[in-house]
């Protein structure tokens, strides 16, 4: 027992460790998410089942993917507020997200990781007709980016920067 909680508190560590020293490096840690969701694509394709898996990742990264657009103050959820000026309107206020750039690269590693392993039993090859849903998570997926970005144009903020202007 006490060997193994220490493996798991050193692998915990080093994981820990790796992680810490990818944070700066944006560019090949999502060149490496694409590569394993694409052996996710390929294993579902060959393999010819776990739709439902398939359609769980793409809501899980759909919903992701919204809160890394996503202010952290969301003007609606604040509530009534007394009145303003426009000066005080026009102010600059940095863009933060609900969901950092690391920690949304993360989970969706993590989910993709999990759902390669989930392909691997059969209990969850649920047998399903895809096309309805693909439609499903096309409309989905249509309808929630536009609820987005009618949200950004009505509050006036772009969620994606390219980093400091270079003159």
């Amino acid at each position: 027992m006490c060997y193994f909680l220490l493996l798991f508190s050193l692998v915990k560590r080093a994981i820990q460790y790796w992680l810490d020293k990818s944070t700066i490096h944006v560019v090949p840690r999502w060149i490496g998410f694409g590569v394993l969701l694409l052996l996710f694509f390929l294993r579902i394709y060959f393999v010819q089942g776990y739709f439902i898996v398939a359609y769980g990742l793409g809501i899980f990264l759909l919903n992701n993917f919204i809160a890394f657009l996503s202010p952290l103050e969301d003007p609606l959820n604040d509530g009534p507020s007394l009145p303003s000026t426009d000066q005080e309107a026009k102010e600059y206020r940095p863009f933060t997200r609900r969901l950092p750039e690391f920690k949304f690269w993360l989970a969706c590693a993590r989910g993709t990781l999990t759902s390669i392993f989930m392909t691997f039993f059969s209990v969850f090859d649920i047998p399903v007709f895809w096309p309805i849903l693909l439609l499903y998570f096309f409309v989905l997926f249509f309808m929630t980016m536009k609820r987005q970005i009618m949200h950004m144009y009505k509050h006036k903020y772009i969620p994606i920067s390219f980093g400091k202007a270079k003159y």
